[in-house]
């Protein structure tokens, strides 16, 4: 495993090299996963709009290192602790929006969401009888609906 960490810290570098950005890259394992952590002053950037130019970033390095591997291995990219902010954030509103559907009794739709951040908001709700919820719609990025019981 010390290979793939190594090919992924490698190539990251390289590629924010290539974009003009000046970070400080750190990989490491956990969880099965290798972690890359990127921590610099233009980490705005390197997230994009709700995470997608992150998302995008993480596509490229799993493609770009589990071709030089030969065992397939899972990259997870976070930036300035980013995905743990996301989740807190997506977790409080998924709570905020079950309250107003258990007050007005009717569904309410959230997103488009990738299956991460459905995730996140599927758990955040699941302990909750009063309350159930469902994805809606096709592919990647979908819809997800909050519906009373």
């Amino acid at each position: 495993m010390e290979e793939e960490i190594e090919t992924a810290n490698q190539l990251m570098v390289e590629l924010l090299q290539r974009m003009n950005v000046e970070a400080e890259v750190n990989s490491s394992l956990k969880e099965g996963n290798v972690c890359v952590d990127i921590t610099g002053d233009k980490d705005g950037i390197l997230i994009g709009r709700h995470g997608r130019t992150l998302e995008a970033l993480q596509v490229i390095i799993n493609r770009m290192v589990n071709k030089r591997t030969k065992e397939p291995v899972r990259i997870v990219v976070d930036i300035d602790g980013y995905r743990s902010r996301r989740a807190d954030a997506l977790a409080r509103m998924a709570v905020r929006v079950g309250d107003r559907v258990k007050t007005t009794g009717k569904p309410m739709t959230l997103g488009p969401l990738n299956a991460h951040d459905r995730r996140i908001i599927h758990i955040a709700l699941k302990d909750d009888p009063s309350l159930r919820t469902e994805s809606i719609g096709e592919g990647l990025i979908k819809k997800i609906s909050i519906i009373p019981s």
